[in-house]
């Protein structure tokens, strides 16, 4: 049942929705917003801690939700959607989401981990995370000067895999050091006179890759750790390949 109903842009409760698709207000207020009908419904099925659903009008699945009794249901006019909504055509649904910390004990943590060292474009990330996903790892550590996982466009290119997997921000030379004190291989991703072929080091359950950032690949200290650093040898005339695209080709040829 909607309880409240906001129709005008200018409302603060919208404004502070809106600023929401900032960093420093999701830290401020400890909340995201959700957009689109699909990312509620998976963040719904995974449980998450949903305090508002805002709908509109002509919103067709809401006969769907079925919703928490500490969710509170808010319709919202179509002028207050495109407001909310980066994309050009909104779906009619939002979800306010509170941020809770993900401690993961790096030393007590099994399966296949992806690491993202500087990895700074939304599109990339989100693919990664939902390869990660497909690929059936158990999480993805977002490192130093990783783009926030929680910002909109981020969000939204993961597709729903978040809620799948473990995420968590953390330093990254701290779990390459608990990985390798457990004798976790910790692979890296550069083409060097050390490197080797990917297809030249079998199947692994447990283990970590780590993927750099799209201009400048991995830190050099991170580099200097890692157990081993693989490259895809390349048959034509391109250069290089997109981070995600290696990141999956790397993943799946991998994990056992």
């Amino acid at each position: 049942m909607i309880m409240k109903e906001i129709t005008s842009v200018s409302n603060q409760q919208v404004k502070d929705w809106k600023k929401l698709a900032t960093k420093k207000a999701r830290q401020k207020e400890n909340r995201y917003l959700l957009d689109g009908w699909h990312l509620v419904k998976e963040a719904l099925k995974a449980k998450q801690p949903i305090t508002k659903i805002l709908v509109t009008p002509t919103f067709k699945h809401i006969d769907e939700l079925e919703l928490p009794t500490e969710t509170e249901l808010i319709s919202i006019s179509e002028q207050v959607a495109k407001q909310l909504s980066e994309t050009k055509t909104p779906q009619g649904i939002f979800a306010e989401v509170k941020i809770t910390q993900t401690n993961i004990d790096p030393t007590k943590v099994s399966g296949a981990w992806l690491f993202l060292d500087g990895v700074q474009d939304p599109g990339n990330i989100g693919t990664m995370v939902r390869t990660s996903d497909a690929a059936g790892f158990k999480g993805v550590v977002f490192g130093k000067n990783t783009a926030d996982m929680y910002q909109p466009k981020v969000v939204r290119s993961m597709q729903g895999s978040q809620f799948h997997i473990d995420l968590v921000s953390a330093d990254l030379l701290t779990w390459v050091d608990a990985f390798k004190a457990q004798a976790k291989p910790v692979f890296g991703s550069e083409l060097n006179e050390a490197a080797r072929s990917y297809d030249q080091v079998g199947r692994h359950q447990d283990f970590a890759l780590i993927m750099g950032n799209e201009g400048n690949g991995m830190d050099p200290e991170l580099l200097n750790k890692t157990s081993l650093n693989l490259y895809i040898p390349i048959k034509g005339h391109a250069e290089s390949l997109n981070v995600a695209v290696a990141a999956g080709i790397l993943m799946f040829q991998l994990i056992d």
